[in-house]
């Protein structure tokens, strides 16, 4: 019993590794921005200038609460 016990985690664990392995292959891959009209940073390279990273966050930032804003209701 203790040996089917074994074999059946064993199976588990490697079912549950080759879906984590294809779920992070596929957000690797995924290189699309998160809001509209800021451009992704490049894949695999570190970021240049600081300061640039500083004005993407800032304008992607003022992108989503240009987005969310709602009208008051007065």
């Amino acid at each position: 019993m203790r040996g089917l016990g074994l074999i059946g985690l064993v199976l588990v664990l490697a079912i549950v590794g080759l879906v984590a392995k294809k779920q992070l292959s596929s957000v690797a891959s995924s290189a699309r921005p998160a809001v509209p009209g800021v451009e992704a940073p490049a894949v695999g390279g570190a970021a240049a200038n600081p300061q640039q990273v500083q004005q993407q966050v800032k304008e992607a930032l003022d992108a989503a609460v240009k987005t969310r804003q709602m009208p008051d209701d007065n």
